[in-house]
């Protein structure tokens, strides 16, 4: 069996390509035949006919008609020409990576990632005799230098998290592809809306659709983009791991992403502003935004970015209670996960990296008094005056 988009249901790749905006709303949405609603219908069966049909349709092989809408519309908005949605951002992951990795095989990541997927890496790849290396530097030059003659994928994430490391996307996507290897992403904090890394050759995209796609904090979703050959592969893989996501949750997540770009929009604007506002606070030691032309990569985000992103990172100074500086927020709420229409903050040593050991944390330069930020839509105002409240009560 091979991935293919049901008939009626055909990508729109290659035809005339509406503007993001649009195709947020209107690809991949499932006509209402019988009664003319101008919503998609909701297809809750997990069980199909089987005879005389066009396709034998089962959840598990990630073709009901929801499925097949849903995954259209983020292949659009990546620029790729077929996609699939899956349960959590780490089954999308570690689908992408299986599918492309076998016992003997090699992989070249850079060492400040996701720290789930450090994890998935650490503890599981040796059990499958995967062999892989992190580099030094977010160069081209630094990921060939780890190379070896088995190397068959490299693996990237821009803006990084929690550093909001850029990486020059261009220069990677042309290295994979003279050294015949794969190139994956994962595109999380950037969204389509900041980013399309296929169009600076990246293979693979990979998107926690937790985040900024489902965008209302209530979603668990991942999703891999990619040409119809990788897609092929990626689902000869997810067939068998059974790791695809619910109609329920992916008629919620196509409603979610109707409004991504106005969303992402919003909060690249908050999420600016408020960099500009912490990098003049004495009481905040470093501000992490490629926005600001203080970022070693803000040039580099200029060219492969079309907005700056809304998370950003910021290192409390030691005059601060960090805990009282959290539970003094009244506005603002400490929490895990990011990209919802609300604003929220981490410490990424406790949560995203705290598998991490403190020795490796120091390494990727994720200090204890990091805060990882990711901004909402609310009023920027009401936003800093929440910090600046929380700052005057966590002084010490």
């Amino acid at each position: 069996m091979t991935l293919r988009l049901s008939p009626g249901s055909q990508s729109s790749f290659g035809m005339k390509k509406n503007k993001i905006d649009t195709l947020c709303v209107h690809e991949g949405q499932l006509k209402d035949l019988q009664y003319q609603g101008v919503i998609s219908p909701l297809y809750m069966s997990t069980a199909y006919a089987f005879d005389a049909v066009d396709e034998k349709r089962y959840p598990r092989y990630f073709n009901t008609p929801n499925q097949v809408g849903l995954a259209q519309k983020i292949a659009a908005l990546e620029g790729a020409e077929q996609g699939l949605v899956f349960g959590s951002g780490m089954a999308a992951v570690s689908t992408a990576l299986l599918s492309h990795l076998r016992s003997g095989d090699h992989i070249v990541l850079q060492l400040d990632l996701y720290g789930g997927t450090t994890n998935l890496i650490a503890e599981e790849f040796n059990k499958f005799g995967i062999e892989y290396s992190f580099t030094s530097g977010l160069l081209a030059s630094d990921f060939e230098a780890q190379m070896q003659s088995n190397t068959k994928v490299i693996y990237v994430e821009s803006p990084s998290n929690p550093l909001m490391k850029i990486i020059d996307l261009k220069a990677i996507g042309a290295l994979a592809k003279k050294k015949g290897l794969i190139s994956m992403i994962d595109n999380t904090f950037a969204s389509p809306i900041n980013q399309n890394p296929i169009a600076f050759g990246i293979d693979i995209v990979i998107h926690s659709a937790t985040k900024y796609l489902g965008g209302h904090s209530d979603i668990l979703a991942g999703a891999v983009v990619g040409s119809q050959k990788q897609m092929d592969v990626v689902f000869q893989m997810a067939k068998n791991l059974g790791g695809n996501l619910s109609d329920y949750t992916v008629w919620l997540l196509e409603r979610s992403i109707k409004t991504l770009s106005l969303r992402v929009r919003a909060q690249n604007e908050n999420a600016k502003a408020l960099a500009a506002f912490l990098l003049e606070k004495p009481s905040i030691d470093a501000v992490y935004y490629p926005g600001l032309k203080s970022h070693p990569n803000h040039e580099l985000a200029q060219v492969q970015m079309h907005g700056f992103g809304g998370m950003l990172s910021f290192e409390l100074n030691a005059s601060h209670d960090l805990d009282l500086f959290q539970k003094a927020l009244q506005l603002i709420v400490p929490a895990m996960s990011l990209a919802g229409v609300e604003s929220t903050l981490t410490i990424p040593s406790k949560t995203s990296h705290a598998l991490l050991s403190e020795e490796d944390r120091v390494i990727q330069g994720i200090q204890d008094n990091l805060i990882r930020f990711s901004t909402g839509i609310e009023h920027i105002d009401d936003l800093k005056d929440d910090i600046n409240e929380a700052l005057k009560k966590s002084k010490k």
